[in-house]
């Protein structure tokens, strides 16, 4: 692709280095805003219920619906923002997602809260895709490996902060009003963040659509796609109270997708542009890379949710210091995406297969820690696996995304990433579910059997964990198949 076509197809005009760095910023640092409200309210739910009354089924949805009306957004967010301006609709998401986060901070009433929270996924699910496809456009080469690589340091950042962040503000506020400091903090840094998007982010006009194609009935397809495949993961908690026909909805979701498939191929057979391009799928290094991602995060968050329970409840450990042992994750993590981003030209999958490698040394190392040690040492025994499995992990998201999207022409940057985030979105929701599902049933089933407090906490843990193994070794066999078949196609094009 020409620079004339790419500006045709609405990359913005030419910036300076400073300028483009300055935007990747501003857009950085929001996408990690929002995925810091991905984890930092989990430690606030025991506050929430004491100030409001939640009930179980709320605190749930306070959370799982997050995930939900994000991943349910991403994709036709950005579908729009490929074809109109990705600005307008970064800064659309990003003023409705400080104005939500006001409305959570002064809610009332757990049903105000909770309609808040949903109000925020949207907007997450808006602005989330305008930051992959800005990314997509403003850099090229090493320099977009680069912005990668600071890209998944940041969000591996606030994915390990999240708790701990959480629970200083639950210890500086109190029981009840420190869960409404955890959404008061978004306020300023979104009035800042739009004001700093207004004036340094680039224009980008659609000029190539003659007109805006949305793919109404496609949208609607899909919505019902999502919500029957998340729905019954997300409300998956192990407790005998929950209900055994919700895992009917799957059956739903098969013959929705069945039904989207047919209809985004008869849509883009007419000439119009489909939600999905399904022909992203047939480029290998987006399918492979999309998989990888997706089983991924099936893994991290559920392994950060079982590690704070654990320390929580199993040790007693306050919501603050239980967060604070992830930090030695989030610090060797910034570093090796940030590393990763510029090695990933040189070694390409091959490093992502490393990380791999090294994270499950580390997540041995924590199951370990866990379960082997004296409870007083417990705590530094997982911070130091963490700190392990932290370098592990950052040399995976960033080579990932850059890989992922290396193929991907920048005018479809965003749908890409948005079809990628949507991965990662199903990916928390299932892996969260089956992971809190073997926690809790462990409890459950074993709460009689004599064994104490900590061992049966210690049993728990290494059932749940087995999840996040399991998770993780799929994706080291994607990982490991995707080398292999790069291998395989560049013996062929040296042969050929």
């Amino acid at each position: 692709m020409t620079q004339a076509d790419e500006t045709a197809a609405g990359a913005p005009a030419v910036l300076s280095d400073t300028d483009k760095w300055r935007a990747f910023w501003v857009c950085v640092v929001v996408a990690a805003i929002t995925i810091l409200d991905l984890s930092k309210v989990n430690v606030a739910l025991p506050s929430i219920e004491e100030a409001l009354g939640a009930s179980s089924t709320q605190l749930q949805l306070i959370v799982s619906g997050y995930v939900l009306t994000f991943g349910l957004v991403l994709v036709p967010a950005g579908r729009l923002g490929d074809q109109r301006s990705r600005k307008a609709l970064f800064l659309t998401g990003l003023t409705v997602f400080t104005l939500a986060s006001i409305a959570c901070a002064v809610a009332p009433t757990a049903e105000l809260l909770l309609a808040s929270r949903l109000l925020q996924g949207v907007a997450a699910g808006i602005q989330m895709p305008q930051v992959i496809g800005l990314i997509q456009q403003l850099f090229r080469g090493p320099e977009r490996g680069r912005a990668f690589g600071l890209f998944g340091a940041m969000i591996g950042i606030a994915t390990a902060f999240g708790p701990t962040l959480g629970g200083l503000m639950i210890a500086i506020g109190g029981a009840q009003d420190g869960w409404r400091y955890i959404f008061w903090m978004n306020v300023p840094l979104g009035i800042i963040a739009v004001i700093l998007a207004w004036r340094i982010l680039p224009a980008t006009s659609k000029a190539s659509y003659a007109r805006l194609d949305l793919d109404p009935i496609g949208i609607a397809i899909f919505g019902v796609t999502v919500l029957a495949l998340m729905w019954p993961f997300l409300f998956t908690t192990g407790a005998p109270t929950d209900d055994p026909n919700r895992w009917w909805l799957l059956a739903l979701f098969v013959l929705a997708a069945a039904a989207f498939v047919a209809w985004e191929r008869r849509y883009a057979a007419g000439g119009r542009a489909p939600l999905v391009p399904l022909k992203l799928f047939r480029v290998s290094s987006f399918r492979n890379g999309t998989m990888l991602a997706t089983v991924y995060f099936a893994a991290m968050p559920a392994m950060f949710l079982l590690t704070t329970l654990y320390l929580q409840l199993g040790l007693g450990l306050e919501p603050v210091f239980a967060g604070m042992v992830t930090i030695g994750f989030a610090l060797t993590s910034a570093v090796a995406s940030w590393r990763g981003g510029i090695l990933v030209e040189r070694y390409g999958r091959s490093l992502v297969v490393v990380g791999l490698a090294i994270l499950l040394v580390g997540l041995g190392a924590l199951m370990a820690a866990a379960i082997l040690t004296p409870p007083e040492v417990t705590p530094f025994a997982m911070a130091a696996a963490l700190f392990i499995g932290g370098t592990g992990g950052g040399l995976v998201i960033s080579p990932n995304q850059t890989l992922t999207l290396h193929d991907i022409p920048p005018r479809e940057g965003g749908l890409a990433g948005s079809v990628g985030q949507l991965g990662q979105r199903i990916g928390t929701a299932t892996g969260t579910a089956v992971a809190l599902s073997l926690f809790y049933s462990t409890l459950y089933n074993e709460r009689n059997s004599g064994e104490s407090n900590l061992d049966l906490y210690h049993h728990a843990y290494g059932v749940g964990m087995i999840a996040t193994t399991l998770f993780f070794s799929i994706a080291m066999l994607i990982g490991v198949a995707d080398l292999r078949a790069r291998k395989r196609r560049a013996r062929e094009l040296a042969a050929a």
